[in-house]
This record gives structure tokens, C-alpha cells and sequence, in this order.
């Protein structure tokens, strides 16, 4: 007769090759049927141009469509809870962006989420600056008139943002610190909404994603005032970055990349990332992102969540100096 220790430890044996049999099939047969990417942003904006570019490359790699969820609301959060929720079977893909990953983890210490325990990285996507863009009737036409400007009307201009603990607002509210500026957040569900604001005068500025606000200021319907990287972006050569503009080191940058809820099968993971490289890869994708601004970066998993750890203990000292709050 077999002991009853022994015997416990033959079934997990056993479980365990069972279900090491279970997730090799799933993984040899994946993707199976549409897979789902959840961008937890509003239509229009920065993540959704980038999330649909990817999808569409993506979907020809893996021979089955990516079908994009757009779950906005609360700076990315809501998205990005459903996506921790989903089941762990590749099914579900996070266009991952650092307002929800990076930014909220010290806005929100009270999230039901945490990006490193309950997300699984696949691969870096793109990181692009965001651009200060403005009312084009605003009579400001550089960082330093708009500075004058704001403190000459103190308390009574508003800025908008994509939502409160998004990149857009975290970078508004660092230019408002180094600027100290006295000036009325006015956060949005999503970004295509707070430009279409800054298009009516209803605010004052937004600091936008290139994808999305660089059309509109080379159309005339916004102006350009600066970008947030410490050089000049390629694709806009002409429009100065607000650390040459008279504050040295300001930097701040909107990354995304491809996540999966942690448990995700390692095969599985490794499948999306060989698809997200060559889908980065391709020339038509590559082009689209120069040309708007980003700069294309796929990695490893490792490499990501390398990544995305250092991006909140950076943010987490920003936040604390600059006591910046979540709404």
C-alpha cells in the first residue's frame, strides 16, 4: 500500500505533467480563433492609432485577427483592470501604455491591480514625446509667452488632458511645477475629446501625442508650441522642445508596449512577441511611427519589464516631489 504522503505527492506529479501536456497543445495550436487587444483609451488618440497600426501587422503574423477593445476611462486604469481579469489563454492582449502602468501606481496607491504581480510583459512597442499643443488664437506663440501669459492671468486659464494619471496630464502638471504656474486642470475621457476643447477654446493648451496632434497643428487648427523630449523630434524638426525653451532637463516621454494577464502560458508569450518584432519590423509600420514621431522598440519580455519597474520607481519620485495628486 502506497503511504498517503507519497501518494499526494505522485498526484501532483501527475496534475502537473497533465497540465504541462494541456498549456504545450494550447501553445502548438494558438491562436486558434480572434484575439482580443484591449487599449484602454478612448478612440482617436495617441494609443489608439498605435494599437490599431500593431493589430492589423500583427493579425498577418499570427494568421488570426486582432479585434481592438477600446475600454477608456480613468487614465487607462478601467482597460487595464479588465485585461488583469481576463483569462490567462493569450486570448486577451494590453496595449500597455506608462500612464496606467507607470504613472498611476503613485496617483492611485489604492489600484486593484499591480503592473509587475499581475501583468506578464511580451514587448516593448514604441515611445514617443508628447507635444504642447495650443488654442491657435491664444496669443502666445512660444513656452516663454505662454508662461507670461498664464501668470498674467493667474488662476483663470485651464488645461486638458486625456484623463486624470495619464501621460498627458502627468506632463502637464510636471510643466506646471518647473513653471510654477497657476493654471485649472481639466481632465477628459480621452484624448481625441481634450483636443477637440483645445481646438474650441474651452481650454487653453493639452500636451498631446504626436500621432494625434501633429495633423492638427500642420493644418492650422492648433499651434505647436514644444515637445517634451530633450531633442528635437525627426518628424517635427521645426518645433522646439520645452528644455531649450528655458527649462533644461525637462523630459517626459508616452511609451506602449504588449502585455498578458500573468499566467499566461511562456510559449504563448514568446508566440506575441516574435509577432509584435516582426509586425515593429515591417517597413509600412516602422515608416507610420518615424513619421509621427515615435521611435520604434521592441524587446524581450525581460527587457520590458526591466522597464517597466524602472518607469514607476522614476514616476513614484516625480509624483512625491512635485505632490502631484490623483483626482
Amino acid at each position: 500500500m502506497i503511504p498517503q504522503a507519497l501518494n499526494k505527492i505522485i498526484s501532483r506529479f501527475v496534475a502537473a505533467g497533465a497540465a504541462f501536456v494541456v498549456t504545450s497543445a494550447t501553445a502548438q495550436n494558438y491562436p486558434a480563433r480572434p484575439i482580443r487587444m484591449i487599449v484602454p483609451f478612448a478612440p482617436g488618440g495617441g494609443g489608439d492609432i498605435v494599437g490599431r497600426l500593431l493589430a492589423q501587422k500583427m493579425s498577418e503574423g499570427l494568421g488570426k485577427p486582432l479585434v481592438i477593445d477600446n475600454r477608456g476611462g480613468a487614465g487607462g486604469t478601467i482597460g487595464t483592470e479588465l485585461a488583469v481579469k481576463a483569462l490567462a489563454d493569450g486570448y486577451t492582449v494590453l496595449l500597455g501604455n506608462v500612464g496606467p502602468l507607470a504613472l498611476s501606481p503613485s496617483l492611485y496607491p489604492q489600484l486593484t491591480y499591480d503592473a509587475v504581480r499581475d501583468l506578464a510583459p511580451v514587448s516593448m512597442v514604441a515611445s514617443f514625446p508628447n507635444v504642447l499643443v495650443a488654442n491657435i488664437s491664444l496669443p502666445a506663440r512660444s513656452i516663454q509667452e505662454l508662461v507670461a501669459l498664464i501668470k498674467s492671468r493667474r488662476g483663470k486659464m485651464n488645461f486638458g488632458s486625456a484623463g486624470t494619471g495619464t501621460s498627458t496630464h502627468l506632463a502637464a502638471e510636471l510643466f506646471k511645477a518647473v513653471a510654477r504656474l497657476d493654471i485649472v486642470h481639466v481632465p477628459y475621457k480621452g484624448g481625441a475629446a481634450a483636443l477637440t476643447d483645445v481646438i474650441a477654446g474651452q481650454v487653453a493648451y493639452y500636451f498631446g501625442s504626436l500621432p494625434s496632434s501633429l495633423p492638427l497643428a500642420r493644418a492650422g487648427k492648433v499651434q505647436a508650441l514644444a515637445v517634451t523630449s530633450l531633442r528635437r523630434s525627426s518628424a517635427a524638426p521645426e518645433i522646439p522642445t520645452i528644455a531649450e525653451s528655458g527649462y533644461p532637463g525637462f523630459e517626459t516621454a508616452a511609451w506602449y508596449g504588449v502585455l498578458v494577464p500573468i499566467g499566461t502560458p511562456r510559449d504563448i508569450v514568446m508566440r506575441l512577441n516574435r509577432a509584435t518584432i516582426a509586425a515593429l519590423g515591417a517597413a509600412e509600420v516602422k515608416e507610420r511611427l518615424v513619421q509621427e514621431g515615435s521611435e520604434p522598440m521592441g524587446s524581450s519580455p525581460a527587457q520590458f519589464g526591466a522597464y517597466i519597474k524602472s518607469e514607476i520607481e522614476k514616476w513614484s519620485k516625480v509624483v512625491r516631489e512635485a505632490n502631484i495628486k490623483g483626482d
